[in-house]
């Protein structure tokens, strides 16, 4: 095992600026899938659970919203809710019991709101709740995918750590080409969101400047 002095974000930016292999890159056809940008996780002013590591996440996660609409590609959200009863919340949800616990993101509840920043079309995007880390689990977002023959998921939202991380897995997992917008994504501490960031640049996913995305997105005729 490598050891070292350095910082998870010092480490994160050696790996950025020496790339160690050859990127998946982008394929014909994506698909935006933001996860979990709900109260519970974004709203610091009203919630412990909330984090932010870049202030304007959700301004560049409309921006890659809007270009999919134009192209006519699908954008999905993903959030957490469960039963007043919690008993579809299972071993993960159902640690612990406290007012912030994950099993208290009830149905209807606050917690469980988008962020009234995210630009949501009701009559077009694709909305669904889950349960468990991955956006894919028990969800028809594989469904999804196969309708609109998709090749790339870009995903957004968080935490690094959690959900997309193991959305990022599951969908290379599944054989699609997957970037993950740094700007886009967050966490609860640095140490967290910068070591899983490497961790997926270097396995499981393109993890790209935003910028870069949105030139893809907008050069793809």
């Amino acid at each position: 095992m490598q050891t070292t002095d350095k910082t998870a974000k010092e480490i994160f930016n050696d790996v950025m600026a020496n790339p160690q292999r050859v990127p998946f890159g982008f394929g014909k056809k994506a698909v935006l899938v933001n996860v979990d940008p709900q109260k519970a996780y974004t709203r610091t002013d009203l919630f412990k659970t909330a984090y932010e590591t870049d202030p304007k996440q959700l301004e560049y996660t409309n921006q890659l919203v809007r270009g999919f609409r134009e192209k006519g590609w699908p954008v999905v959200w993903t959030h957490v809710a469960f039963l007043d009863s919690a008993e579809d919340a299972g071993v993960w949800g159902t640690r612990t019991d406290t007012p912030d616990s994950l099993q208290n993101i009830k149905y209807g509840s606050e917690r469980a709101e988008f962020d009234e920043r995210c630009e949501i079309d009701h009559s077009r995007d694709v909305i669904y709740t889950k349960r468990m880390p991955s956006a894919f689990f028990e969800t028809p977002l594989q469904s999804l995918l196969v309708w609109h023959q998709v090749d790339t998921v870009i995903i957004t939202g968080g935490s690094t750590s959690g959900c997309i991380r193991a959305t990022a897995v599951e969908s290379l997992s599944r054989g699609y080409r997957t970037i993950v917008p740094m700007e886009c994504v967050a966490d609860k501490h640095e140490s967290y969101h910068y070591a899983n960031l490497t961790d997926l640049h270097l396995k499981y996913a393109d993890v790209l400047p935003v910028a870069n995305v949105l030139e893809w997105l907008n050069g793809n005729a």
